[in-house]
């Protein structure tokens, strides 16, 4: 099988999820935007996983193969094969499905809880009734047409959805790591201006081991059940 993602910046890579993908016996292969637009004939891709970055999905005149990147997620979306878009690659989702993508009232940074907001259907994703996450964004989307809404924040209502049963899009991150946060926190660190929702430094990189282990487990069922479409 094979899994293909898109990163949009060289420090927003898999993370923990490069670990799941090997131990389910993917092979990996990517599309790095930053460095190249070629993108991958859809019918040799089995999963694909749309990463984050600090670009916005309207940013189609400095970033011209944003464009090329909706109308191939599209395309996937409509094969049936499972999806996965984390934080700007929800958005991607939510912009090639249609909806608005736009400034979310708050920025969201570092470690905030979500809550689940559907629970009860059997067609879907069960998230926990809270989790402590991390996250990294200051905009955020309407919903898909026919999607499902699956989690919300404190700081932003749009968390989680799901279309039909094969994608999943995640405006927080899961498959964070210490080094991938440590990462982030050194390539964006002038979003760190003090705001409700918008954590310290050393605030954001004092979390446990555990903390990780807690979304990186989270972030496994999440491609479970994604793979198993």
């Amino acid at each position: 099988m094979q899994a293909h993602y898109f990163q949009h910046v060289p420090f927003e890579g898999l993370g923990s999820i490069e670990a799941w993908l090997n131990t389910n016996d993917y092979h990996i292969s990517s599309t790095a935007f930053y460095q190249s637009a070629a993108l991958p004939d859809i019918d040799t891709v089995d999963f694909l996983v749309v990463m984050g970055g600090p670009m916005s999905v309207n940013d189609e005149a400095h970033y011209p193969w944003l464009a090329a990147e909706k109308q191939f997620i599209r395309q996937f979306i409509e094969t049936g094969k499972p999806v996965l878009g984390i934080c700007l690659g929800a958005q991607l989702i939510a912009s090639a499905m249609g909806a608005r993508v736009y400034v979310n009232n708050e920025k969201e940074i570092g470690w905030w809880p979500i809550q689940v907001t559907n629970n009860h259907s059997a067609a879907v994703f069960h998230f926990p009734e809270s989790a402590m996450v991390f996250h990294w964004h200051g905009e955020t989307f309407d919903l898909p047409e026919n999607s499902i809404h699956l989690a919300e924040s404190f700081g932003c209502k749009n968390q989680a959805f799901q279309l039909g049963s094969s994608v999943i899009g995640l405006q927080f991150h899961l498959e964070t790591t210490h080094r991938s946060a440590q990462a982030i926190v050194e390539n964006c660190i002038e979003d760190l201006l003090p705001a409700p929702y918008v954590q310290a430094e050393a605030e954001i990189l004092s979390a446990s081991p555990g903390q990780y282990q807690q979304i990186n487990q989270l972030m496994n069922h999440v491609l479970d059940y994604l793979h198993a479409v």
